[in-house]
């Protein structure tokens, strides 16, 4: 045995790659339910009392918070208490893989006939104006048709 060697384990948490597919698979979850997706879908209008949320919903409160409080377990929206009343925010995600995934479904809720209608009924109820669409990246959806073909092909 020779001496002055000395022998190093270096351990690597290879649990990192498994906590981000159960990031991703809690995030699927989250999006696999229509009444979460509507209230997603509103909540990109801003911050909105959980109130507001199931009257314009029309669904029962007791329903609305649950699926509340399940985007907050998935942490897709973070809350303010103020007096009585809870609001609702979308959480800014640190993972840029859950940002896009969650960029891409924003996007596409403004596409649905149902979310449109739910924004649409809380504008009415509240006089607040909607944020802005999301503007990047350009979808395929919304892209020139002209410019959408050459990109597919290029």
């Amino acid at each position: 045995m020779q001496q002055g060697y000395r022998f190093h384990v270096i351990f690597v948490n290879t649990n990192m790659a498994g906590k981000q597919l159960t990031e991703l698979e809690t995030l699927f979850r989250a999006l696999a339910d229509r009444t979460r997706l509507r209230i997603l879908g509103l909540l990109a209008a801003g911050e909105i009392c959980v109130c507001e949320i199931h009257e314009t919903l029309r669904v029962p409160q007791p329903k609305a918070s649950r699926h509340l409080a399940y985007l907050r377990a998935a942490g897709l929206v973070e809350t303010r208490r103020k007096g009585l009343w809870v609001y609702y925010r979308l959480a800014a995600p640190t993972d840029a893989v859950v940002a896009a995934v969650l960029q891409a479904a924003r996007h596409a809720l403004q596409h649905v006939t149902d979310v449109e209608r739910d924004v649409v009924r809380y504008q009415k109820k509240t006089g607040c104006c909607t944020a802005n669409p999301v503007e990047k990246p350009v979808f395929a959806c919304c892209a020139d048709p002209s410019t959408a073909a050459s990109e597919l092909q290029s």
